[in-house]
């Protein structure tokens, strides 16, 4: 199984990875075809693939923000079983963020990861991949360390439309396991930062964020 980036639309790959996401994610959490042009071609967006016998069987999204010394991960798609897909690209993302966190002189803060709360929103089916199922990925997130931000939250939707999407947690997973809350300031500015290429902010949003600039702190909850 081989890694390798994606860093344009061109790329014989990237219709296949395209396709996986579709096959997987509800609608309103992919972006079209053509507007993947820019991300793929930002230096800071990280797209990754999973490549086993020629074909495109898993991919990875993430990106490293020099000025918080923090991560995201925009999704993990796991799609075939018994290859060890989810491990390999575990492996491979987070050697690439020590890396780049040791370019910057630092030790990796944490990682922020948007994650599916099936106890409260039960009808995603996530194309029928199995391995993609909300409860499994939700517990093999807590296994790894996440934990979920104590704040209600929404995200606008990636069709610019406005709308908010609820369903979700804002996940955090600190270097230090015995950490108990981040500064909400941190929340807040990567926030901003992250859904800046969206101009259509629905109103929850908004008063998420500004109910976030009257804390001090985020608690970290058990996810």
């Amino acid at each position: 199984m081989t890694y390798e980036r994606i860093t344009s639309i061109a790329s014989p790959l990237f219709p296949q990875m395209h396709q996986l996401m579709q096959e997987v994610f509800p609608d309103e959490e992919v972006l079209e075809f053509d507007l993947w042009k820019e991300p793929l071609e930002d230096p800071g967006i990280r797209v990754f693939v999973a490549i086993y016998n020629g074909e495109v069987v898993g991919t990875t999204e993430y990106r490293y923000y020099k000025d918080f010394n923090v991560a995201m991960t925009d999704f993990t798609i796991v799609g075939k079983p018994g290859l060890g897909i989810g491990r390999f690209l575990w492996k491979k993302r987070q050697e690439d963020l020590e890396r780049l966190s040791r370019e910057n002189g630092k030790e990796l803060f944490g990682m922020f990861a948007e994650i599916y709360d099936p106890y409260r929103v039960k009808e995603h089916t996530f194309g029928g991949v199995k391995t993609m199922d909300p409860y499994v990925r939700r517990e093999v997130l807590s296994h790894l360390g996440y934990k979920k931000l104590d704040l209600a939250y929404v995200h606008p939707s990636w069709n610019n439309d406005g709308e908010a999407v609820e369903g979700l947690d804002l996940g955090f997973m600190p270097s230090d396991d015995n950490l108990e809350g981040i500064p909400s300031s941190l929340v807040v500015d990567f926030l901003i930062r992250y859904y800046t290429v969206l101009p259509n902010k629905p109103q929850a949003w908004v008063d998420m964020i500004n109910g976030l600039k009257d804390k001090d702190t985020v608690s970290l909850l058990p996810l």
